[in-house]
């Protein structure tokens, strides 16, 4: 899967490449080019099969230092725009809580990529429910944080080991 931009260009670094058809690409391009070095991306993406997705908003090209201010503009204005949605939020729902945003998203974040991206906020809504039930607060918040986070690491390092068993299985067999 590869993101397509609003103006049409490929995203190769906005991605999901399979393992092994990304392999026998990059060797296959490095056999007939010498190596790697100094090549375009676009020499290995358009030799695999790839499934296109455009998304304008997805990326945002970064080719100058001018392209990189903007983008750290856009993403200072992001973090404005979350600041401003949680105290929307807070307000509509009637909630008193100071939300420690980083921690929630780094929660979110282990759980995306330890267990599946769908448990992103999913995880999150678990856990402001346990520290609701568990009184509430930022100290509710954060002991719920603090497990739900542990959790997706354990997560992770037993899938990790599981699929390297599973492999050693089928190497072996």
């Amino acid at each position: 899967m590869l993101v397509v931009d609003g103006e049409g260009r490929w995203q190769p670094l906005v991605a999901a490449y399979r393992a092994e058809p990304l392999r026998k690409v990059l060797a296959e391009v490095a056999e007939a080019n010498g190596g790697l070095t100094g090549l375009p991306l676009r020499r290995v993406t358009e030799a695999l099969q790839v499934t296109l997705i455009t998304d304008p908003a997805a990326s945002y090209d970064c080719d100058t230092w001018e392209d990189i201010e903007a983008a750290r503009a856009r993403i200072r204005e992001h973090e404005h725009v979350l600041d401003e949605w949680i105290t929307a939020a807070k307000d509509e729902l009637g909630i008193d809580l100071d939300v420690d945003r980083a921690l929630l998203l780094d929660l979110a974040r282990d759980a995306a990529h330890g267990v599946a991206r769908p448990a992103a906020p999913l995880t999150t809504f678990l856990v402001g429910y346990a520290a609701g039930r568990a009184g509430g607060g930022p100290e509710a918040v954060a002991e719920a944080v603090r497990k739900a986070v542990a959790l997706a690491q354990r997560w992770a390092e037993e899938g990790a080991s599981g699929e390297a068993a599973a492999a050693r299985t089928t190497d072996a067999g």
